[in-house]
């Protein structure tokens, strides 16, 4: 499949929204949450005021259609180290993923996140998420874990 990525233009930030709820994971045989659980302030802050320093966001599109986003901030979210490590964030609509896209936006990002001087980036992920697998494909490493999530770093 054709896609292409890129930056994240400053009118598009809405579509945020969207990608956070669909970045939650969901298990088979579980009923998606409601769409308003990221008005939540605990999910708010992946999105809220988006454009500030140490903000970055690309996406993938097919056919001049945002199809997934992956953006980086720092924050104090899942996925604190410090005030300097920004916390990953990403997403495909279903029907876009196990493609490859999910793995390329990471990838450039990461370029992303080194060029701007970045030494590290972090995420968090639940444990049965089988996402886990691409991050530590990509060298994310575990750094800590409880009964339901890892948190991982990688070094840039």
């Amino acid at each position: 499949m054709n896609y292409n990525i890129r930056k994240l233009r400053e009118n598009e930030h809405k579509i945020l929204a969207e990608f956070l709820y669909e970045a939650i994971y969901i298990p088979e045989g579980v009923e998606a949450p409601p769409k308003n659980i990221i008005e939540q302030p605990e999910l708010q802050l992946y999105i809220s005021d988006w454009g500030k320093e140490h903000d970055y966001c690309l996406v993938a599109e097919v056919n001049d259609n945002i199809v997934g986003a992956a953006w980086t901030r720092i924050m104090n979210d899942y996925g604190h180290i410090d005030d300097k490590t920004p916390s990953f964030a990403i997403s495909l609509y279903k029907e876009y993923r196990g493609m490859g896209m999910g793995t390329e936006l990471m990838k450039q990002m990461l370029s992303v996140l080194k060029e701007n001087g970045y030494e590290k980036a972090s995420l968090s992920v639940q444990r049965a998420n089988y996402a886990y697998k691409m991050y530590l494909k990509l060298g994310f490493e575990i750094i800590s874990e409880n009964e339901e999530e890892f948190l991982m770093i990688i070094k840039l």
